[in-house]
């Protein structure tokens, strides 16, 4: 059924593709790509739990990749959700790859994913820091935000660490997502999660057997592809790996129709590869079953 709500974009028909927004954001972080992967396949983009619009999380539970995995699955299975291709972006980058170790992903296209950092390397310090900063400058700045983004100058400067080109986003469309960003009810136990280092690393990466296409825009700001691309690389069997150029972390109002393009040429050709049965080897009989 085609539904959007402030916690589910839900619309199209044809192969299932989950959306995955990162921390702080919704669903509406993938507007630019919907409408048009929605006339190709079934779309399915929720607000993740604890998030502006999304579902309660766990109280008992902590703000980690794994656990936020756990409470994932509870939600793909409220929706009638049981395996699907994964876009995931930072968080949600994450989150599917974590789910694809689980067998619920058909393919992944994680668009800088996050946990790719090594534990003891200070990167989830610094992560910690960098939110703090930027949701305490975005409440204080939360009635100018209107003025603020109305510039286009102004609103690129605004959205330099999330995209390469914030102006091309419209002045209400940034004004949502920075508002939306502060109404983030994990964000304080997510950011001490992450000081604390009890936000570990992604492990055990070479379960993970389905496809998966790595992204890592050119500008990355907040997950720079340096530090946070090797080991995803190297630890996922036959992973493909390819750079956005002209992208910063959040890429999709940098370059919607590039990403659209690419998505949908991963998500056909895996779909094409697993409707092909496997070729029997030469001289072998076919198996009787009686």
């Amino acid at each position: 059924m085609d539904e959007i709500s402030e916690h589910l974009y839900r619309d199209g028909s044809g192969e299932p593709i989950v959306f995955l927004h990162g921390f702080t954001g919704t669903w509406h972080h993938w507007r630019p790509l919907l409408g048009p992967l929605a006339a190709r396949f079934e779309v399915i983009a929720p607000t993740l739990a604890g998030h502006d619009g999304g579902p309660p999380y766990p109280a008992d539970c902590d703000i980690t990749l794994e656990q936020g995995a756990d409470s994932l699955e509870g939600h793909l299975d409220a929706l009638g959700v049981g395996s699907a291709h994964l876009v995931g972006n930072s968080m949600g980058g994450g989150l599917a790859l974590e789910l694809a170790k689980r067998g619920r992903a058909r393919s992944v296209v994680a668009l800088a994913p996050a946990g790719g950092w090594t534990d003891g390397d200070g990167e989830t310090v610094r992560l910690a820091r960098f939110f703090a900063r930027q949701l305490r400058l975005t409440k204080a700045t939360t009635s100018w935000l209107p003025a603020i983004m109305s510039r286009p100058r102004a609103r690129r400067l605004a959205l330099r660490d999330a995209m390469h080109r914030g102006e091309r986003m419209t002045p209400s469309e940034a004004v949502d997502l920075a508002r939306r960003s502060i109404r983030c009810e994990i964000a304080d136990r997510a950011i001490a999660g992450l000081r604390s280092g009890r936000t570990r690393a992604l492990s055990d990466l070479d379960r993970i057997s389905c496809p998966v296409l790595l992204v890592s825009p050119q500008f990355d700001r907040i997950l720079p592809p340096a530090r946070h691309a090797p080991r995803f690389r190297s630890e996922i069997p036959g992973v493909e790996a390819r750079t956005l150029v002209g992208c910063g972390h959040v890429p999709m109002w940098d370059d919607a129709p590039m990403l659209v393009g690419m998505i949908s040429e991963f998500v056909e050709r895996h779909t094409a590869a697993a409707d092909v049965p496997p070729q029997q080897p030469a001289g072998a009989d076919a198996a009787v079953v009686g």
